[in-house]
């Protein structure tokens, strides 16, 4: 039961990334039904402004909301700059769009960076460790949970129980209606492009330490918080949290007892057995087509 518990352990703080990116993939969905494909790019971005200010002297405590804040600019851009001009455009058409830009965020990093692997300063230790009764936790596992928690908290409240939060589930629900009540549907879109995409900058600062910093690094972790937010329920925020952290957890029981190498296929295989059974997720409601 240690081991169980420990592997568990791991699997919260995995979760809790996955989770912060299941969020931010579920929010522009329900606010626009639109598939954010740059949304790991845009994460990994966030993580290297950090790092190229904190190369600089900057203090980690402000390195790390300034990137936040430069990929949350960049994503409320591309929506006025690019999605909202081509607002006649089909669902399809849109997610092309996120395509585009992820090629390009990608190239710009790489551009800027190089594609080298570099190591991410962080203020957490990974080699020293607590115990819990007979759980042994790293300093920075403790940390990511901690801020995983705190960020979904966070923007769970701001959601749920503030004034922005109730016009941005208007906008969702019914945009000509919110803007005929006098609702800035436009100001409120670029909002939520900007929060989801500050929400994948913390990801990516967050994973940065653990599988170092390198263009590429949150290609996995976009794959399964993706799938995470299918087996939440494409339109439930707690959905999101839900899967992504059941499947942070199921993946490190399943590589630890089972077999390391597959733990990323179980991802897909949890996702088919779920929908098999809930087609809209675990947490889910039935998509009605408003027209």
């Amino acid at each position: 039961m240690t081991q169980l518990a420990q592997y568990m352990m791991g699997g919260l703080a995995t979760g809790s990334l996955y989770a912060l990116v299941a969020l931010g993939v579920v929010l522009l969905y329900r606010s626009s039904r639109v598939l954010n494909f740059a949304h790991g790019d845009i994460a990994t971005l966030g993580a290297f402004v950090a790092f190229m200010l904190m190369t600089r002297a900057v203090p980690f405590a402000v390195a790390v909301p300034a990137g936040m804040a430069a990929v949350a600019a960049l994503g409320a851009a591309f929506y006025f700059l690019v999605l909202r001009p081509a607002k006649e455009a089909t669902l399809l058409g849109k997610i092309v769009l996120t395509l585009g830009l992820a090629l390009a965020v990608s190239g710009a990093i790489q551009v800027v960076w190089g594609a080298d692997t570099q190591v991410f300063p962080f203020p957490l230790s990974d080699t020293r460790v607590y115990r819990l009764g007979q759980i042994v936790v790293s300093e920075m596992m403790l940390g990511t949970i901690t801020a995983g928690v705190v960020l979904l908290v966070a923007m769970y409240t701001l959601v749920q129980k503030t004034k922005i939060g109730l016009a941005m589930r208007a906008v969702a629900q019914n945009p000509d209606a919110a803007q005929a009540l006098g609702i800035p549907a436009r100001r409120i879109y670029a909002l939520t492009w900007g929060l989801a995409s500050a929400l994948g900058g913390a990801a990516g600062v967050l994973l940065a330490p653990v599988v170092y910093l390198d263009p590429f690094m949150m290609l996995d972790p976009f794959l399964k918080g993706f799938a995470a937010a299918v087996m939440g329920g494409m339109d439930s925020f707690p959905g999101a949290v839900l899967g992504g952290f059941l499947l942070g957890i199921a993946e490190n029981v399943f590589a630890g007892y089972v077999s390391f190498k597959f733990k990323t296929t179980l991802a897909f295989v949890i996702i088919i057995l779920v929908l098999l059974v809930r087609p809209e997720g675990l947490l889910g409601r039935e998509y009605h087509r408003r027209v």
